[in-house]
């Protein structure tokens, strides 16, 4: 494990991560292999978490985060230090899975998505949301274009009937999926690309299904059903939201996202937001007005073309 360093600098030159950050990481590699007996716990971490009998994710960052202590450096850079140490690993196992070079670096784009947000948000290189991986590491979670999918079950309490007429009871399998933060805008031709994708590959794990249309779902702060209201009309996060029928939704006295909106000035009164995008100023000047935020579960129908209505 702690020959790693070539691989690690190979793999954020990729990405084009932030210089600053690279030389931190960078650093604290070139010390696992210099000092033995930091080296030493850092890869009984991940070799704990990869290869484990009993250890599962929470264990492996508890550790990290006691590591980092003893060193003095935030356990957010050490969190992503053990992301990056897992990476040599995971590119062996697509591989070995017979996943492509493509797949393997669209999902650990996550990686970027989530050091940009630390920067941004905590003025540190690292993650401060480690524990979201563990899909990423046990396989269960694939990039495919812009969104990120993985199986799970329909989470309504009874049986809810889509416009097209297609059932979908408690418990029926469905194709669940993210929204990293990595940049690209969620446009008609983007959105459609990665749902096409995401269908191409889930129906090959099961060819033999007469079933050839599937149902997405998504949880998530942008399927707040009043963004609507506030929201300029050509929004591509409205746009977003018309793709789903909405099974439920919920509003909040406080906006536990509003970091993925406002960054480092998240905690700020709502007249002291900044307004320097069209979503932040019109998040601020919803907020300002007293208004309430939420979120929403949504899905639709995918025949492998389009949404079916």
């Amino acid at each position: 494990m702690l020959d790693n360093l070539a691989f690690i600098r190979d793999f954020m030159d990729h990405y084009q991560y932030p210089e600053d950050a690279k030389k931190t990481f960078l650093a604290l590699q070139k010390e696992f292999a210099e000092d033995k007996a930091f080296g030493d716990r850092m890869e009984a971490i991940v070799n704990g978490y990869l290869f484990p009998e009993t250890e599962g994710l929470s264990e492996a960052l508890n550790a990290c985060t006691a590591l980092a202590e003893e060193r003095g450096i935030s356990p957010y850079t050490m969190h992503f230090m053990f992301l990056l140490n897992c990476m040599p690993v995971m590119k062996e196992r697509y591989e070995a899975a017979g996943l492509s070079d493509e797949l393997y670096y669209t999902m650990m784009d996550d990686l970027r998505c989530k050091l940009l947000e630390c920067l941004e948000c905590k003025g540190v290189p690292g993650t401060f949301v480690a524990w979201w991986n563990d899909g990423t590491m046990k396989l269960t979670r694939f990039g495919l274009g812009r969104f990120q999918y993985e199986f799970t079950s329909f989470h309504g309490d009874k049986p809810f009937v889509t416009k097209s007429g297609k059932i979908i009871r408690p418990g029926d399998r469905l194709i669940n999926f993210h929204i990293p933060a990595n940049g690209t805008p969620l446009t008609d031709e983007v959105r459609m690309d990665s749902y096409r994708r995401a269908y191409a590959f889930f129906r090959a794990q099961n060819p033999q299904s007469d079933d050839h249309e599937l149902v997405f779902c998504c949880h998530s702060w942008l399927l707040f059903p009043k963004h609507a209201e506030f929201l300029p009309e050509n929004s591509n996060i409205r746009k977003f939201l018309s793709d789903f029928e909405i099974v439920s939704s919920e509003e909040k006295d406080y906006f536990d996202d509003n970091w993925r909106v406002f960054g480092r000035y998240a905690d700020l009164p709502a007249d002291k937001l900044p307004r320097d995008t069209a979503l932040r100023r019109a998040y601020a000047d919803w907020l300002t007005a007293g208004n309430k935020t939420g979120e929403g579960y949504g899905v639709f129908v995918f025949d492998g073309e389009k949404i079916v209505r």
